[in-house]
């Protein structure tokens, strides 16, 4: 089981960018940043980011669980 790092909000957009999540600019409000992504069979995932320099682990495992994506595929999305 990989161990996740600490990462900072801005890590964790670049790494969603990758894999497909786009800015929503009218739903982040204040201290959150929301991203989204729209799959082809109409459904679409929203994740919820709050602006933290280091991002709890609980945090970002609730934003793994949001965007649908594993442990390592997250880690491989970091590089």
């Amino acid at each position: 089981m990989a161990k996740l790092p600490a990462v900072s909000y801005s890590d964790v957009i670049k790494a969603l960018s990758k894999a497909g999540f786009v800015y929503a600019p009218k739903r982040g409000k204040g201290s959150h940043i929301a991203m989204y992504k729209v799959y082809d069979e109409g459904k679409t995932r929203l994740v919820i980011i709050p602006r933290k320099k280091n991002i709890p682990k609980g945090t970002l495992l609730s934003i793994l669980r949001q965007a649908g994506l594993s442990k390592e595929e997250f880690l491989e999305l970091l590089k």
